[in-house]
């Protein structure tokens, strides 16, 4: 029965993870630009963001999710202006000429700021409570051993989402031409800061 309920949030993790937004376009330029190990960390630090949502929506932490929700204005500020400096950042990077020397702290920081840059997504708690209701699975009485297999399956599922991305696009980066990285450095940044200004406009506007 776990079992099948861990392939069930598997299926929850794939779906939310896999739309490209801007920690899609982060992760795949960190796979391009800095390596495979990089980028997956980077998607790895929004997989624990999507399974900590999870058990906000899967045990019914009403109290939590109101919290968030009354932050909303705040959190998306944050996440816009974070984005706004991620992009800008990335807009003017030059493309590497060599592998990156990765190091733990540089890997944590990759981990930690994606996680910061996904829990201050209001729309992700949003999009879990959703699902979670639409399923029934939201005030379930459905045991702790079924909540918690749920979850697992959402972090996984999520966590093989940027696998997949960061594997696939190392495969094309033999491909990618130093003017060729620059001018994709320039389309991620821009994207990257546009959805930051997204998030501060409706930010204001709400």
């Amino acid at each position: 029965m776990e079992g099948w309920t861990v392939l069930k949030g598997m299926g929850l993790g794939l779906a939310i993870a896999a739309p490209v937004g801007p920690i899609g376009l982060l992760c795949i330029r960190r796979s391009l630009t800095q390596g495979q190990l990089m980028g997956l960390v980077t998607g790895l630090g929004a997989a624990t963001a999507d399974g900590l949502y999870g058990c906000v929506a899967g045990f019914g932490l009403t109290a939590v999710a109101d919290l968030l929700v009354d932050h909303a204005p705040a959190l998306r500020l944050i996440g816009g202006v974070f984005l706004c400096y991620l992009g800008f950042t990335t807009l003017r990077a030059d493309p590497a000429t060599e592998a990156a020397q990765l190091s733990s702290r540089g890997l944590w920081g990759a981990y930690a700021s994606t996680l910061l840059l996904t829990l201050t997504n209001p729309a992700t708690i949003l999009s879990f409570i959703a699902i979670f209701a639409g399923l029934g699975l939201v005030g379930s009485s459905q045991s702790w051993g079924a909540s918690l297999a749920l979850i697992l399956g959402v972090f996984l599922g999520s966590a093989l989402w940027w696998l997949f991305l960061s594997w696939g696009v190392t495969l094309f980066s033999q491909r990618l031409t130093p003017s060729r990285l620059k001018w994709l450095n320039r389309l991620a940044g821009a994207a990257i800061f546009a959805f930051g200004v997204v998030a501060i406009a409706f930010t204001f506007k709400g």
